[in-house]
């Protein structure tokens, strides 16, 4: 007991001389549940695996004291974890042995209940300094590694009430990153050696919490899928991000002396089949999943005669975004028809079609609903569609029905120059029938004008607004159905919606 005594004082006395430290952080973001290796359109191989990345940190881990941190967004999105409502995600990162890991948006898409059970199976704390109301969540957590105290602060985006459906998020508080952090920084007092922020902002609010708070050694980030190669700094604070869908691992490290950075490498690691040997525990849970999934997701219902791009929905017409409206107004007799490009999630290559195409390009489970609405409210619509261009939100609209063509210097609001529903000019006193699903009818990614026109907010009281609300069948129940009827598919750009 003496001799561990005089060990544990050694080794504080070791860290408080200033003496430098080795630290390494391993880290990933937005693994949406891509358990399997695969072929990204425009990729000449297959890249990710997470039982692959799994075996490149047991190598990592063993040169030196590692931290391995995700960033949000892992339970939810391909068919592997969608099926199993993220239970597969939590039991391969449980073996794994995550430090921490922050909630994301996505996190909440399979409800409150749901997700309050992968909180307890996690054997790692789960943060989100900036929520309230949600049990089994901790705002920070303090590790010892190598004598160093370290801080993980945990944050989600401030926008996920209208990320994920509204339902999913009923009765929770989401606070302002800022005053989050700073508070969780003063409790946390002169505790920790550093502070990490785990956060799922996205990279531009990453850049003013940097900016804007001090005290904060390094953001570890996520929400925007952005591959930062090598570190980012902005002011004092470090900033990475390691892309998505476990295709690379994050590795940075540190080399810290009084509790400051003296120097620091990082890199994003490739993960390939051909790189990197399987870890064989994180493999056995890929492919048990896998297994028992195989016979429905495997099921091939049709032929893509072309690739059917869905990447690049969020800021531009993509002929898959044509294809899924389409089928969408037809199936419901509407006027128009629109989603949120956000809501496609992959593309459709060449080849054969399968079930597990469908989920991973469309892994929400949204519901057809059909609006009546006036000309005027139309238009309203999509001028909020268009007022974000930049690719990085899920607005921008893909549609059916109607042409659009819009200036995109103009100031939001008043960007669309020309609007014709089928052959004809919008009339703004006309009423027209809109399809879309029940998350933008709810008000998801903003769209107040569908959550007031359902809610009966605005508009003549005596019309009825809501024509089908249909619970009973998925959006990609759907376009399931149309590619079992059609067989082979083919979808084109044709400049429904155009720049001026």
């Amino acid at each position: 007991m003496m001799i561990s005594f005089w060990f544990l004082l050694i080794s504080i006395n070791f860290v408080w001389a200033g003496e430098p430290v080795q630290l390494r952080i391993l880290y990933l973001n937005d693994f949406h549940g891509f358990a399997e290796p695969y072929q990204p359109a425009g990729s000449p191989e297959k890249m990710g695996g997470i039982a692959f990345l799994a075996g490149e940190v047991n190598r990592l881990r063993k040169e030196r004291p590692a931290l391995l941190l995700a960033a949000g967004d892992m339970i939810q999105g391909n068919p592997w974890a969608n099926l199993f409502e993220g239970q597969s995600t939590l039991e391969v990162m449980n073996v794994m042995e995550f430090s921490a890991m922050v909630l994301g948006n996505h996190e909440f898409d399979f409800g409150q209940e749901v997700l309050k059970k992968r909180i307890q199976e996690a054997r790692f704390p789960i943060l989100a300094a900036n929520v309230q109301g949600m049990p089994g969540i901790k705002p920070y957590v303090l590790k010892e590694i190598s004598g160093l105290n370290i801080a993980i602060i945990g944050l989600i985006t401030e926008e996920t009430p209208t990320t994920t459906h509204p339902k999913n998020v009923k009765g929770l508080v989401f606070s302002s990153m800022i005053d989050s952090v700073q508070k969780a920084i003063q409790e946390l007092g002169d505790r920790p050696d550093l502070v990490i922020v785990l956060s799922h902002l996205g990279l531009p609010a990453d850049r003013r919490l940097a900016d804007t708070v001090k005290g904060v050694t390094l953001i570890v980030g996520g929400h925007t899928h952005t591959r930062i190669e090598s570190p980012m700094k902005v002011n004092e604070t470090l900033i990475v991000q390691a892309w998505e869908h476990a295709k690379v691992l994050g590795v940075l490290d540190l080399t810290i002396q009084n509790r400051k950075v003296i120097r620091y490498e990082g890199k994003l690691e490739a993960i390939r089949p051909d790189l990197q040997p399987p870890d064989p525990v994180a493999l056995e849970i890929v492919d048990r999943y896998k297994n028992q999934a195989v016979a429905i997701l495997e099921e091939v219902i049709g032929e893509a005669l072309m690739d059917l791009q869905g990447q690049g929905s969020r800021s531009a017409e993509t002929n898959l975004g044509n294809l899924i409206t389409d089928i969408l107004r037809e199936e419901t007799q509407a006027d128009v028809a629109m989603t949120n490009g956000g809501g496609i999630r992959a593309d459709i290559l060449k080849g054969p079609i399968r079930i597990k195409d469908l989920f991973t390009v469309l892994p929400f489970s949204n519901h057809p609903v059909v609006l009546r609405v006036s000309g005027q409210e139309l238009k309203d619509i999509f001028e909020y569609g268009l007022s974000d261009l930049s690719g990085t939100g899920g607005r921008f609209p893909q549609v059916s029905g109607i042409h659009l063509t819009y200036s995109p210097t103009a100031p939001i609001g008043q960007r669309l120059t020309n609007i014709r529903v089928g052959a004809k000019p919008l009339n703004p006193e006309t009423w027209y029938s809109l399809a879309t699903n029940d998350f933008l009818a709810a008000g998801g990614d903003g769209y107040a004008v569908l959550k007031n026109i359902i809610e009966k907010k605005v508009g003549t009281p005596s019309v009825e607004r809501v024509i089908l609300l249909d619970s009973g069948r998925e959006i990609r129940d759907l376009v399931t159905d149309y590619i079992k009827v059609k067989k082979q598919i083919s979808a084109s750009v044709d400049g429904r919606i155009r720049k001026e």
